[in-house]
């Protein structure tokens, strides 16, 4: 395994991020065990959940399964870079969401039960909160911080102009801020490349990019629908972007194929080459799922072939960060 610091920290985390999400609704406790501990195994440290995964509303059900696989032992929990997220709709009254201080202290208690540990490593803000000043939310941090309860901070879903918000505000009060932003990022989906990434590497957060096979459009659908599989990408939402993209699809696998790798192999090897990026988090649904994604870290892209997914999945206006993106 390769191992890289989440942004400007000390903190070593491998290069892939095991994503929970699938944990309770798709993937039951003893195979999400499993999967777990194959990844220590494989010596991936880095776990990303929230406390919505499970969508069952206030049970927390993927943060309850990890807790019960860390109350194992065995040395789990020192072992694991954990990460979490607070925002989401955690009951039916109006203060159980949100960035409120209250919110964030009370969320931040109920994850430490459900995961049965006494520190958060890495406590992510799923999403902006325009109606929450910073210093409310920045003191709310501090609190945990001192208390022991998170040692860092990270936002997931910001635009870039949220990150230097976040970050002159946390200046401003000598806290160290934001560590990592946590966004979706793939061939497909390269927005960020424009503000986020930038601002990003400008404050030092390192950059954890969600949904890398863009719900398995990038993972070789063609094939497998040819092959009587790919149940979960040939329906709803992602029916629609193939049928949307199909000659492009259809395109990067014959490259994909003329390069001997798996196309999710190639879309994660894209996004490991790319600039600022930590670890893109893979949530595989099976044990053999994970160790599949193991084989991304074996793959060198040459500049002809990232040149050529340029072509095939063009970056926005003119590419590269704004305004020259999109002017001069």
């Amino acid at each position: 395994m390769e191992y890289t610091n989440l942004g400007r920290t000390g903190l070593s985390v491998s290069r892939l991020c095991l994503g929970t999400m699938n944990f309770g609704p798709q993937t039951d406790e003893p195979d999400s065990f499993a999967i777990m501990d194959r990844a220590l195994e494989h010596g991936i440290n880095f776990f990303d959940t929230a406390n919505v995964y499970g969508w069952k509303l206030g049970e927390g059900v993927t943060e309850r399964i990890i807790g019960r696989w860390l109350a194992q032992g065995g040395g789990r929990r020192d072992k694991v870079v954990l990460a979490t997220k607070v925002y989401g709709r955690m009951g039916e009254w109006p203060n159980d969401q949100g960035l409120s201080a209250r919110h964030i202290i009370r969320a931040c208690e109920d994850s430490l039960r459900r995961l049965q540990t006494d520190t958060i490593d890495l406590y992510q803000m799923h999403h902006i909160s325009r109606a929450t000043p910073w210093e409310e939310i920045w003191q709310a941090m501090e609190t945990l911080v001192a208390q022991g309860k998170v040692i860092y901070v990270g936002s997931s879903n910001f635009a870039g102009w949220h990150i230097a918000q976040a970050q002159a505000a946390a200046g401003r009060r000598n806290f160290l801020g934001l560590v990592s932003e946590q966004c979706i990022y793939n061939l497909m989906t390269r927005y960020v490349e424009l503000e986020v990434i930038p601002a990003a590497q400008h404050h030092g957060l390192g950059v954890i990019p969600w949904s890398p096979l863009h719900g398995g459009l990038l993972s070789g659908v063609i094939r497998k629908m040819a092959e009587g599989g790919a149940a979960r990408s040939a329906s709803g939402r992602s029916a629609d972007a193939l049928a949307a993209h199909r000659p492009t699809i259809e395109a990067y696998e014959k490259l994909c194929a003329d390069l001997g790798h798996d196309p999710a192999d190639v879309a994660l090897a894209w996004l490991l080459s790319r600039p600022g990026v930590t670890a893109p988090i893979v949530g595989p649904r099976t044990v053999d799922q994970l160790d599949r994604n193991l084989t991304a870290l074996e793959v060198d892209l040459d500049e002809a072939t990232l040149a050529r997914l340029d072509e095939l999945f063009p970056p926005l206006g003119n590419g590269g960060p704004g305004p020259e993106a999109w002017a001069w």
